[in-house]
């Protein structure tokens, strides 16, 4: 579990970088990465929605800042 928190969490760092390059500069770096694939585009873009949900998940099922206050 803790594993796939980790692979979630790096996948939406991942995402969160290739749209600030498209945001800064107005390049697709992943679309460029998917080789002009659609279908690999959108699988990716899926699959980090899916590990967006799961991180989401994981934060109020486990309430990982419990013994912070």
């Amino acid at each position: 579990m803790k594993f796939t928190c980790y692979l979630c969490v790096s996948m939406l760092i991942i995402l969160a970088i290739f749209g600030g390059i498209y945001a800064f500069t107005g390049f697709d770096a992943l679309y460029y990465l998917c080789m002009g694939s659609d279908t690999v585009y959108r699988c990716i873009l899926a699959v980090s929605a899916v590990s967006a949900l799961f991180t989401v998940y994981s934060l109020i099922a486990f309430k990982p800042f419990r013994g912070l206050k």
